[in-house]
């Protein structure tokens, strides 16, 4: 198939961008002369890390609504209007086979505005529970690759496909490089490594809590790779000059830093989720309560139901995270049940079977 055209939607954190990455990664090795071009909000992280990925990408004037009255609430009709237009004159003169949006704001307006042109579209929900988004575009998507079940009461059941979410390609075989991951980070090899990931903005809540167990973990003699984000980075930085505590605003070996971790502490973003499956290590979900539909929680509980993983509501932390951490670590029968059972749920090869139905929708097209 020959002179091919895809373009992807996918921004905001790296929960969206990631995965939209991983399926142009597939996506090019199958056409090597295939055209990729990425839609991302302005402003957003995507519009820097695409391009380090090696792709083009176009920005859109767009952002969510507020949950309070604010400028930005105002400016949400013009933006809307923007975004709309500018998606039509970017997809009329690139003229893609198929559009693939992961998520975020300029997502959904690039697949509405694709799927008013007649352009196959693919919706990959990372999420246990939709939002509105994706449940309004699902009418006229012509796939919807899902990671988790029973998403039939809110997609058309004859469009699911149930094929995981997309990671790095790299993170299916950290076992082997444990030696070299532990000498990257500068980490002791005689004592456990707990990684701490708030997403990759961070998580406030999160940093106040590690900040706070510091004298817990090393009283364990645990050793700590901390994950703050980057809008944490100034505040929680100092922290790095313990000793066994390495305090980073972003982490760019993700394969090596799992592969050094005994254990996890992590907000149950999708992405986040379905690495952390593959990855196979005890895991802490701490989810956000600030996200739509509480969907991280629902993330979270899905691994929960089948015990894999521990989860505790950021309300809890307070009170009850010591006890279930120091548990734990201390009991390795728990740590070795959490880790076969949150193994059994990866999913490894979503990337290719989302790009399967790709092409089979460009196959259709003739």
């Amino acid at each position: 198939m020959a002179n091919l055209k895809f373009i992807l939607s996918g921004g905001g954190t790296g929960g969206h961008i990631y995965p939209a990455i991983a399926i142009a990664d597939e996506l090019k090795s199958r056409f090597p002369d295939c055209e990729i071009l990425f839609v991302g909000a302005k402003d957003k992280m995507e519009m820097q890390k695409v391009p380090q990925a090696g792709y083009k990408i176009e920005g859109l004037w767009i952002a969510g609504l507020q949950r309070k009255l604010t400028f930005q609430n105002a400016m949400f009709p013009l933006k809307l209007m923007s975004s709309l237009a500018k998606s039509r004159a970017i997809i009329k003169n690139f003229r893609p086979d198929v559009a693939i949006g992961t998520g975020g704001f300029a997502s959904g307006r690039l697949l509405q505005v694709a799927n008013g042109l007649n352009i196959p579209t693919v919706i990959q929900e990372q999420n246990s529970y939709p939002g509105i988004t994706n449940k309004l575009l699902s009418k006229k998507a012509k796939a919807i690759c899902v990671a988790y079940k029973n998403l039939e009461r809110f997609f058309p059941k004859d469009k699911i496909v149930l094929t995981g979410n997309p990671v790095r390609e790299d993170l299916i075989h950290i076992h082997a490089n444990k030696k070299e991951a532990l000498d990257y980070f500068k980490l002791d090899s005689n004592k456990k490594v707990l990684l701490v990931l708030g997403g990759s903005l961070g998580s406030r809540r999160i940093n106040q809590l590690i900040a706070k167990e510091l004298v817990n973990f090393t009283a364990q003699n645990v050793q700590v790779v901390w994950q703050c984000g980057k809008f944490y980075h100034e505040e929680y930085k100092h922290f790095g000059e313990h000793e066994n505590v390495h305090v980073l605003s972003f982490i760019d070996r993700m394969d090596l830093v799992y592969a050094a971790a005994d254990f996890v502490i992590s907000r149950s973003g999708a992405s986040s989720v379905s690495e952390l499956c593959i990855v196979g290590k005890p895991v802490i979900f701490i989810p956000s309560p600030n996200v739509a539909e509480d969907h991280q929680t629902k993330n979270a509980q899905a691994i929960v139901d089948h015990k894999g993983a521990l989860m505790m509501k950021e309300v809890n932390l307070d009170t009850q995270f010591t006890n279930m951490f120091n548990n734990l670590i201390s009991d390795e029968n728990l740590q070795s049940e959490l880790s076969k059972n949150i193994k059994d749920l990866a999913k490894v090869n979503a990337t290719k079977e989302i790009v399967d139905e790709i092409v089979k929708l460009v196959e259709l097209k003739g």
